[in-house]
């Protein structure tokens, strides 16, 4: 539940990649993917929690990244569990708001932080964007 920034392991490549302008329907199908995902690496125990996450990465880039388009990577973690990352062009970081219980919106990465067992935002070295990712471990290795 940590806000870190820390890149994949080195040994792990993307199982999945994307690269697309996303829209208002483009979360459900990227959570029909990673749901694919996890069933086949026997992952389910981390499936609903994973697919509510890039459900709200998603919804910020169509909420605040002009154009619309990212790339989004799907890594299967050697430990057991999954990792997650939606990176766009623009350079704005993403800031986790506590705002008024009937606010309709601002609580995407407080659920992020919430779900997840480790989340950040990585800034690219040339300004130009960045990558916010999470990680859902499974029971076996958030135990260890």
């Amino acid at each position: 539940m940590d806000h870190v920034t820390a890149p994949p392991p080195d040994s792990v490549e993307p199982t999945y990649h994307a690269d697309f302008a996303v829209g208002e329907h483009s979360a459900r199908h990227l959570r029909r993917i990673l749901h694919l995902y996890l069933t086949g690496w026997e992952l389910l125990d981390v499936a609903d929690a994973a697919e509510l996450a890039l459900t709200e990465l998603i919804a910020n880039v169509v909420r605040h990244v002009p154009g619309r388009r990212c790339q989004t990577l799907i890594f299967l973690l050697p430990a057991g569990g999954v990792r997650v990352e939606v990176a766009d062009g623009c350079p704005d970081v993403p800031k986790m708001v506590v705002g008024d219980e009937l606010d309709e919106g601002g609580r995407g990465l407080l659920l992020v932080a919430a779900l997840t067992d480790r989340w950040g935002v990585e800034l690219r070295r040339d300004g130009r964007g960045k990558t916010v990712w999470f990680e859902c471990l499974a029971a076996k290795a958030a135990d260890g």
